[in-house]
């Protein structure tokens, strides 16, 4: 072989290397997701993308109200930026933990979570909003410490079961003190706050952890009828949540009434149509859909992106939940698997009841579309879990040689193109 030839593939090889037909393409998206650095650029990807629509969307959704309240269109928009200015560096530095510090981080965190829950109810300190007191007035801002609550939880039950790792087959500890503190959480925010949306993601967080410690199917079995029927209960003893209750199902029947949001948002995910409608173009977001740069952005993104848009933001949100899943199931240190697992059921629970809740195949519970949504609350917290997942994404043994390798790859690339210049200076 000459050295014109060396190094190059023959074209019958060439040509059996690329994808044929349907179960060709099948293949190499089979090896592709099985690559060991592919959930940690899903996660970096989609979690920037998705971010990258919110803003676009939040600019749109929020204008006509910003201008109506502030004489401002883009007041909710630059919170927002600012937001992201401060969740992304929260989660770069929270990628950049040790565990160790993580861990031990973990118990203040949910001693604090808590008592800043218990703070909204001190008169003076808790403020009311759309009927729920879940907000903590703290003068210069105010916060939502619910959305703090679920991601020291989780840390927290990751911490729990990692030191019971070898100790689970005991339901007991299973049990203790990890659906005690998860019970208190729940009756702080859903019971005293009337804050029945978050109450039910902390439910299903708590279902979602006894299911990866391995909890048995009689006691799983059990922990979700009783929470279903806690739930049913809420819901019942409110007026106000009953109608909800109720009148999702058939918004059209009490269309001027309780059925005015889940009407209006489903008429924008309905005149979307294909493409959409185009950015800024939404008809509903000027005053017929309530909240429409909060709960219901996706009926907004819906209307203005069109299916399309709606089907694009779902493959991100896909991407995201399967790269945090893998990271889980591929996890060799314990708290990692249940913090990965613990992260991704918390955004993936949260997603879906929020799209389902605009879709009218849920009630309106109040709850944002993770990443896209308005709100400093959950946005920065769910960054930071982020942070966290691409940090274990990384921190993978495969993951971490293929990234070294990618290094030392660019590096002799850098230093070759460096003595090339310094040959292609002294020749002349």
């Amino acid at each position: 072989m000459t050295d014109a030839t060396a190094g190059r593939v023959p074209v019958a090889d060439a040509t059996r290397a690329r994808p044929q037909g349907l179960r060709g393409w099948l293949d190499a998206a089979r090896d592709l997701l099985h690559r060991p650095l592919t959930p940690y650029y899903l996660l970096l990807g989609g979690t920037a993308m998705l971010l990258s629509i919110g803003l676009m969307e939040v600019l749109s959704a929020s204008s006509v109200a910003s201008y109506k309240e502030f004489g401002n269109s883009y007041y909710w928009f630059q919170r927002q930026i600012a937001f992201v200015a401060l969740g992304i560096p929260a989660a770069f530095v929270a990628s950049r933990l040790p565990h160790k510090l993580l861990r031990a981080l973990a118990w203040p965190g949910i001693g604090l979570s808590l008592i800043l829950i218990g703070l909204t109810r001190v008169p003076g300190l808790g403020v009311r909003v759309n009927g729920n007191t879940n907000w903590l007035d703290l003068g210069f801002v105010q916060i939502q410490p619910s959305e703090l609550a679920k991601l020291s939880l989780i840390l927290w039950c990751a911490d729990v079961y990692a030191r019971k790792e070898r100790r689970l087959s005991d339901w007991k500890h299973i049990v203790i003190p990890v659906v005690p503190v998860f019970a208190t959480a729940t009756a702080l925010v859903a019971v005293l706050g009337h804050d029945l949306g978050t109450g039910l993601i902390l439910m299903s967080l708590l279902i979602g952890m006894l299911w990866v410690a391995g909890a048995p199917g009689k006691m799983f079995g059990l922990s979700v009828s009783l929470i279903g029927v806690i739930a049913l209960v809420l819901a019942t003893t409110d007026r106000e949540r009953m109608s909800r209750l109720t009148g999702f199902t058939d918004p059209f029947k009490d269309f001027h009434g309780n059925g005015w949001q889940s009407g209006h948002g489903l008429l924008g995910m309905a005149s979307g149509g294909l493409l959409g409608k185009g950015i800024g173009a939404s008809q509903q977001k000027w005053g017929s859909l309530p909240a429409p740069h909060t709960d219901f952005i996706f009926a907004v993104l819906g209307e203005e992106l069109g299916l399309i848009g709606t089907l694009l933001v779902l493959a991100l949100f896909l991407g995201v939940f399967w790269a945090g899943f893998r990271v889980s199931a591929s996890a060799q240190d314990p708290f990692v698997r249940y913090c990965a697992a613990g992260i991704t059921i918390w955004l993936t629970v949260q997603t879906v009841i929020n799209i389902a809740m605009v879709l009218a195949l849920f009630p309106v519970v109040g709850l944002p579309l993770p990443f896209v949504s308005y709100g400093g609350s959950s946005l920065v917290p769910e960054l930071v879990a982020i942070g966290l997942l691409v940090a274990f994404a990384r921190r993978e043994p495969a993951a971490a040689r293929a990234l070294s390798a990618r290094r030392r790859h660019r590096a002799r690339e850098r230093a070759e193109r460096s003595a090339l210049g310094r040959a292609a200076r002294g020749g002349s």
